[in-house]
């Protein structure tokens, strides 16, 4: 069979995988999620404390009145770079989420407790850069799932890129055809799975995991490394013809005060 040949038929069985495993799936019920993800780039200083304060005095409460909840809001603690902060935002809608910035700035509320944030002079910013991506809840898994206990946990942000639009698909169905379940034997807390619809190096997916702390984090990844369905998995001819992810950017992150999940 000629590889073109091969891969169309790889590409068939693996969207009526998907469509028969999204029935399947013992996700989170509800209709399907968007998020907007921001990353707030900062200086050590007093940035730091002027957006976090932004974001529990202003942003979230705000996002709660439009109906946007739970808000995850995040230090990184293991990453290329810090001081930075991960907002992560549900939304019922891309366009809710495209608009997010000008139905804010039409809430007096939120106008008055941000101002300090959302005015800063350009001699003394709040911050560095801020990025945004829009992403699509997975179908098998369309909503986000805080962890139960409230204790300290960190979190594990996670960014598959893809070397075309083909294999990101392929990878998106790997997670419909098996790779959840692999997940949730080995034990993990996962809390969200997004499709990038717009954002910096695409193609790519992004996913978060949550853990009690990083000995439990380094334990359920040795136990999802060993499944035997794993490796059943990542070695089938509809997901192993080729590299379908080709880069990974891991990072460990902590809750700030403010964070809902």
């Amino acid at each position: 069979m000629r590889r073109r040949d091969f891969i169309a038929t790889t590409l068939a069985a693996s969207a009526a995988a998907f469509a028969q495993d999204s029935k399947t799936q013992t996700a989170p019920s509800g209709s399907r999620e968007f998020y907007q993800l921001r990353r707030y780039i900062l200086e050590s200083g007093k940035q730091t404390s002027l957006t976090q304060a932004y974001l529990a005095q202003a942003l979230i409460p705000a996002l709660g009145r439009l109906g946007m909840s739970p808000v995850g809001a995040f230090q990184v603690d293991i990453g290329p770079e810090t001081p930075v902060y991960y907002v992560l935002i549900p939304g019922p809608s891309p366009d809710a989420l495209a608009q997010l910035d000008f139905r804010l700035a039409r809430d007096s509320e939120f106008l008055q407790a941000g101002d300090p944030f959302w005015s800063a002079p350009a001699s003394t910013p709040a911050f560095y850069r801020v990025e945004y991506s829009l992403l699509a809840a997975f179908e098998g898994w369309p909503r986000i799932t805080p962890p139960a206990s409230k204790a300290k946990r960190i979190f594990q942000l996670r960014t598959y890129e893809s070397p075309s639009y083909k294999d990101h698909i392929v990878k998106v169905q790997m997670f419909h055809s098996g790779e959840f379940d692999i997940f949730a034997n080995a034990g993990f807390h996962m809390v969200f799975f997004g499709d990038t619809l717009f954002g910096s190096r695409m193609p790519n997916l992004t996913y978060m995991l949550s853990f009690a702390d990083s000995a439990e984090m380094d334990a359920k990844w040795e136990v999802f490394r060993n499944d035997p369905a794993w490796k059943k998995l990542s070695a089938d001819p509809r997901f192993a013809f080729e590299p379908i992810v080709t880069n990974i950017t891991n990072l460990v992150l902590s809750p700030l005060a403010s964070s809902q999940i």
